[in-house]
Order: C-alpha cells, then sequence, then structure tokens
C-alpha cells in the first residue's frame, strides 16, 4: 500500500477506513489529525504577519512576513532545530509547516502572532477576519481524489 488520505465526511468514508485498515499490511503507518486549516486562518495569518515584519525588527534585523512565520511556528512547536546550510556559510532552522497545520493548530499560532505583537509592542490596524461562509462551504465539499482507494501494490513490490 502507497499513501493514501481520506478525509471523514460521513459513514460511508468511514466504512471505506475501517475497510482499508483491516487490509492494511503490517509495519502500516496510520495517522488521524484534525481538520485542516481554513483558507481565512491562513488569509489572517499572512496579514498579521505582514503588519508584524512593516512595524517591528527582531534583535535590530528586518524580518520578512516569511521570517516570523518561520520564526513563530518553531516556538508554536517549542522545538528549535537547526542544521548547517549546504556551503557551510550558515545555518538553516528546521520547523512545522502551516500549510500541513490543522485549524486548531493554526488557531494556536494565530493567538502566538496576536501575543507575540503585544508583547513586542506591535498593533494591528484590522480587526480579525471573520470566516467567510462561502468559504467555509467549499472547505466542506467532498474532494473527488479523498475518496480514491489507495495504490495497490503487489507481493513483489513489497
Amino acid at each position: 500500500m502507497g499513501r493514501a488520505v481520506l478525509t471523514l465526511y460521513g459513514d460511508a468514508e468511514r466504512a471505506k477506513a475501517a475497510l482499508w485498515l483491516a487490509k492494511a499490511p503490517p509495519l502500516t503507518r496510520v495517522e488521524f489529525k484534525g481538520p485542516a486549516r481554513s483558507t481565512d486562518q491562513n488569509a489572517l495569518m499572512w496579514e498579521l504577519l505582514t503588519q508584524l515584519a512593516d512595524q517591528h525588527r527582531w534583535h535590530g534585523i528586518k524580518l520578512t512576513a516569511e521570517d516570523y512565520k518561520d520564526l513563530l511556528t518553531a516556538s508554536l512547536r517549542r522545538e528549535v532545530r537547526t542544521v548547517p546550510n549546504t556551503d557551510g556559510t550558515g545555518f538553516v532552522v528546521l520547523g512545522m509547516r502551516t500549510s500541513d497545520m490543522s485549524r486548531e493548530e493554526m488557531s494556536n499560532l494565530i493567538d502566538l502572532i496576536y501575543a507575540f505583537a503585544t508583547r513586542v509592542g506591535v498593533t494591528f490596524s484590522a480587526a480579525p477576519v471573520s470566516p467567510d461562509k462561502s468559504a467555509e462551504a467549499r472547505e466542506g465539499a467532498r474532494p473527488a481524489d479523498d475518496l480514491a482507494p489507495p495504490p495497490e501494490r503487489s507481493r513483489e513490490a513489497a
């Protein structure tokens, strides 16, 4: 079995997940994750990070919104891993990707951005974006590829 993702919308997907689990070979890894971040959360995160980058210098250094995202996601996980870059002239911080965050994790990151901004004296010019009902409805649509069966592998390939 290769990699497969199934989003649970109801009983049909739960039955499919149970079938996949029953047929899974030994050592198959199973991961359960909460609902994915929303597009509204993502838009709000970038709006806040952009304003933070415009108003604040981190230890005297002008950071981009992307830099602040890396800084704050590393703080969110309370896990910092650094490795030397490929030419040995500096270091790269390894961290969580926001594209892989659940709604809860993204909410925690947005809370952290607000707390950090308050601590360093940044004020945001806009109120938080309210969830767009139509976007939420689109995110609740059933994507066809989530319902596809996992790729088959023959015993010889295993």
